[in-house]
């Protein structure tokens, strides 16, 4: 397998773990805080000044200035779609519902890539790829995602901002052939911010930041440094590995916060529930085939050529 190719799944990975505890602790946060606009513009905010520096510390600042128009469009674009509207959906909704269906439905978000990658990007799915991206949708399902599911307001929300952050990927991921994968996101969470800061004025809320306690300063920062782990390990990811891949390695995640809830609420872990943890591993072992398959041909093009 190519090495860039390994290193991109092998970080998706990563962010599936990284998000299977961000949307257990979230629900946390954003109950402790109250005001999930407020919750959120914080935690993102934190995440903006950590990249910030970040990007003074590793001198990146001569790649911001040598940015093109086209690139920063694109840039202000991530930062609106996924750095900024789709937070105060999420999280309004979240708000509204339980951490695992907030899970269930934005870990559909690889099926929407998918069709958007297959139009937008040109990407090519194979009969493996299906596969992988069926065992994927079935294990999503026997994680109880239609048990006691009711289809309201706050699922709505979160649907809307799901499909927003698959938009994000597709603009993402051609502009990560002209950025790095930092300044992307970094990018992404200062524009982010910036609006949100904007939003949480517009409405008068600002106060409310200067009157948290400590404890809800605890369960604002705690996902804010999951959040600094997940945007670095996912634009990373996503520079590295076709976004089919990485959007579908990043599915096992609703699994890890089924088995929290199970832990710390005693939701009832159920044989379904393991089921859909063999499928998911399945899934990822047919994505790794499938892209060794894919070298291998490349590799037997590539010799045919020279030979003739």
């Amino acid at each position: 397998m190519n090495k860039n190719l390994k290193f991109g799944m092998s970080l998706a990975l990563i962010t599936a773990v990284i998000s299977g505890f961000a949307n257990f602790i979230a629900k946390i946060g954003v109950t402790s805080v109250k005001n999930p606009v407020v919750f959120t513009t914080l935690k993102n905010s934190i995440v903006a000044v950590l990249l910030i520096g970040l990007v003074l510390s590793l001198g990146k600042i001569k790649e911001l200035k040598a940015l093109s128009k086209k690139s920063w469009v694109k840039l202000l674009a991530i930062g609106v779609i996924g750095g900024s509207v789709p937070f105060i959906l999420f999280f309004t909704g979240l708000s509204m519902t339980s951490a695992l269906t907030a899970s269930f439905i934005h870990k559909t978000l690889f099926v929407w890539v998918a069709i958007l990658a297959v139009w937008f990007l040109k990407e090519k799915v194979t009969k493996l790829q299906i596969g992988a991206l069926v065992l994927l949708l079935g294990g999503t399902l026997l994680l109880g995602g239609f048990q006691n599911f009711h289809f309201g307001k706050g699922e709505i929300m979160i649907l809307a901002a799901t499909l927003l952050w698959a938009v994000e990927n597709i603009i993402a991921k051609k502009a990560l052939a002209e950025v790095s994968s930092l300044t992307l996101a970094s990018a992404r969470m200062v524009f982010g911010s910036i609006i949100l800061l904007a939003v949480v004025v517009w409405q008068g809320k600002i106060g409310l930041m200067a009157g948290l306690s400590p404890k809800q300063w605890l369960w604002t920062l705690i996902p804010a440094v999951l959040l600094f782990g997940y945007v670095l390990t996912w634009y990373t990811a996503l520079k590295h590995a076709p976004a089919t891949v990485v959007a579908s390695l990043l599915v096992p995640a609703v699994f890890i916060t089924t088995v929290l809830s199970t832990i710390f609420l005693k939701t009832p872990l159920t044989s379904l529930n393991n089921l859909s943890g063999v499928l998911f591993a399945v899934a990822a072992v047919l994505l790794v085939i499938n892209y060794k398959i894919a070298k291998n041909n490349k590799s037997n093009v590539e010799s045919a050529k020279s030979l003739a």
